[in-house]
């Protein structure tokens, strides 16, 4: 399975507004976190995740989720692509990581919140969880 964005939409009258995703299913969601990272630490990086799906959505603030394909577990290679999709609270949509990725999540703003859906028990994380340094793959070296 490859990442995709999940597109939803949002709807406003007098009595406010909602914002909703109609085609993300929580049929495998286990679990879920709200993200908020420090203005002094902007970007939580790398997590990678052998068996886990993430599903990430921006509550407040606006988000950039980078991702990148692990080839090797144990010595991924450093000029992995990195793909980035951009998430605000003004643009209602799930971003879906299959197993398989190492991801970063960088707050754009003070006080984003970012909620993740994740499809693994908490039973299965210490099978799960593979951590790099911050600076593994460089996020704005453009």
């Amino acid at each position: 399975m490859n990442p995709k964005v999940i597109q939803g939409g949002n709807f406003s009258d007098h009595r406010g507004s909602i914002s909703y995703v109609n085609d993300f299913t929580f049929e495998d969601i286990e679990r879920f976190y709200i993200i908020s990272n420090s203005d002094e630490n902007p970007i939580r990086a790398w997590q990678g995740h052998k068996l886990d799906a993430k599903n990430f959505y921006c509550l407040t603030g606006s988000f950039k989720i980078h991702f990148v394909k692990v080839d090797n577990w144990e010595n991924p290679s450093k000029d992995l692509p990195i793909e980035t999709v951009l998430v605000s609270e003004s643009d209602s949509k799930v971003v879906h990581i299959p197993a398989g990725y190492a991801n970063a999540i960088e707050s754009l703003e003070s006080n984003s919140k970012l909620i993740s859906f994740s499809t693994l028990p908490l039973t299965k994380v210490s099978e799960d969880d593979v951590r790099y340094e911050s600076d593994y793959w460089k996020i704005n070296a453009e």
